[in-house]
């Protein structure tokens, strides 16, 4: 019997903890709920009890129900994320494409910047990369990125914009080619999950080496959705030197190894802040990247210093990245160490994957 709302056998999630049977076929079955109070405890009552006086034998029923204790739960939620994942849904995403989400656990530690200016420096590379801003409420690429305009449909689908890049090329899809940027989006969960799932699934991608995902700040309905939609996502935490933030941060990743997704590294943003005199001040403290990065097991991929031009280029739409300043030569680092040792590029010709991309083409096209 599935569990309507988890999706899985409720035997194989361990919610029937003891059945018993007794000599004239009268049957007593334990059911356990995540909370007792489960808006489906009826219809699972009465599944059960269907489904067993339906066996040979068997002359009555007794359902007990009760409530799993916290390490139920636990177990109970990891098998249902697994379940969710093996059954991923098909995106229009390539299998080939690395797929990097740039999270942190709270806002205002300059994370959108970092997506931006990670794949700017990742295009100039001479690599194609997708930028998606799933900060639906908050979006902010377009402003960062300095391009606009509406996007077109092709075939049903969503055209992201693009954008030239050295060697490079970015395509990118936001909310914010889609809503004015002076009203605010007063969405919930549910529908900022399926507007997730639409940039996702009704977008002519094409073929990327990358697509850097620009996350909203927390651990909510987007970042658990994405989990589920591509679960081959790898995280990228953003945090700064105070403690406060590593520790909000460190809870994104425990949302990430719980939705069985890679932690692929830490950057560490704002870090000191070198004066015009060549004085270097720690204004918010040094050593939190590394210490986030040494408690979660994961490398340090950078730590971009707290610099005035990093706010000037985004207020202009000019990322540092594309320019010639210190900064530049910081995220060019950066994005050698994502390119060549953190989430490098593989070859996939002959592969599964490169079997199931010529598939998606071949459907896709209808032949």
């Amino acid at each position: 019997m599935i569990d309507p709302e988890l999706g899985d056998d409720i035997v194989n999630l361990g919610m029937v903890p003891s059945v018993d049977v007794g000599a004239g076929g009268d049957v007593s079955v334990t059911v356990a709920l995540t909370v007792a109070g489960c808006p489906l405890r009826s219809q699972i009552e009465r599944d059960v009890r269907g489904r067993v006086l339906g066996m040979p034998g068997v002359t009555s029923v007794d359902v007990i129900v009760g409530e799993m204790d916290a390490a139920q739960k636990s177990e109970v939620m990891d098998r249902a994320r697994w379940k969710a994942r093996q059954d991923a849904p098909v995106t229009a995403v390539s299998p080939t494409t690395r797929v990097l989400a740039v999270a942190s656990g709270k806002g205002g530690v300059g994370k959108s910047s970092v997506t931006v200016n990670l794949a700017v420096a990742l295009a100039h590379r001479g690599l194609t990369v997708g930028v998606l801003d799933a900060d639906i409420w908050g979006f902010s690429v377009p402003r960062l990125l300095g391009i606009g305009g509406d996007v077109e449909a092709r075939q049903g689908k969503m055209v992201p914009l693009e954008c030239k890049v050295g060697s490079g090329l970015l395509r990118v899809l936001s909310m914010g080619f889609l809503a004015d940027e002076d009203r605010a989006i007063m969405w919930r969960g549910l529908v900022l999950n399926r507007a997730v799932q639409q940039f996702l699934q009704d977008a002519h991608w094409g073929d990327l080496d990358y697509l850097v995902i620009d996350l909203p700040p927390g651990t909510g309905d987007v970042q658990m959705g994405l989990a589920r939609m591509l679960p081959r996502t790898e995280l990228l935490l953003v945090t700064t030197p105070p403690l406060a933030a590593q520790k909000v941060a460190s809870r994104a990743a425990d949302m990430a190894r719980r939705g069985y997704l890679r932690v692929a590294g830490v950057i560490e943003n704002m870090s000191d802040f070198t004066c015009e005199h060549g004085v270097t001040y720690a204004l918010f403290g040094s050593g939190g990247g590394a210490r986030l990065a040494a408690d979660l097991g994961v490398p340090l991929v950078g730590s971009i210093p707290l610099h005035p031009d990093m706010a000037r280029g985004g207020d202009a739409g000019e990322p540092v990245a594309g320019g010639d300043g210190a900064l530049s030569a910081v995220f060019a680092e950066l994005a050698r160490a994502v390119a060549e040792e953190v989430a490098p590029l593989t070859e996939t010709s002959g592969c599964t994957a490169r079997l199931l991309e010529d598939v998606e083409r071949a459907l896709e096209h209808g032949s």
